[in-house]
């Protein structure tokens, strides 16, 4: 069986990412699935509820495995407790069908997103300054500075 269009389109966009896009597109996807999960259980659909929570819950995961914890240890301990509060007001989410839960981790996920867009305008921004045009530029500076980034499974 073929794919339909719209998900070759996303594999394709996938596959032809930056890591920075990647993990924008991991935020995105978090935060959209909080959205989800929040709505499906303001109206009462548990197995939406669940499959979004979860859903969000892996790519927060995610998120905490792809770190580069040798270029940078104290943010990505930090980000890393971040991480994990986020993922357990998730698992109270879902055991406690708590919308407040969702909220707080929504907050977070989409303050941490925009800090790092800050970051990599940031690190073009210096790039730029200096005179560097290479391609990578930003991703080997965002990668020095241990700013996450990691592979995106397409699968599930």
């Amino acid at each position: 069986m073929s794919d339909s269009p719209l998900n070759e389109y996303l594999k394709a966009k996938i596959m032809t990412a930056t890591p920075q896009q990647l993990q924008t597109m991991l935020y995105d996807g978090a935060i959209r699935f909080c959205e989800q999960a929040r709505q499906a259980m303001l109206d009462k659909d548990i197995p939406t509820t669940h499959e979004r929570i979860v859903r969000a819950q892996r790519i927060v995961v995610e998120l905490s495995a792809t770190m580069n914890v040798q270029a940078n240890p104290d943010l990505c301990g930090r980000l890393a407790s971040l991480y994990t509060y986020v993922y357990r007001l998730l698992v109270d989410a879902n055991i406690q069908r708590d919308p407040s839960k969702i909220d707080e981790a929504l907050g977070l996920l989409q303050h941490i997103r925009e800090t790092w867009l800050m970051a990599l305008n940031k690190l073009r921004q210096d790039a730029a300054a200096a005179g560097d045009s290479r391609t990578g530029a930003a991703a080997q500076a965002a990668g020095a500075a241990g700013l996450p980034g990691g592979i995106l499974s397409i699968e599930g």
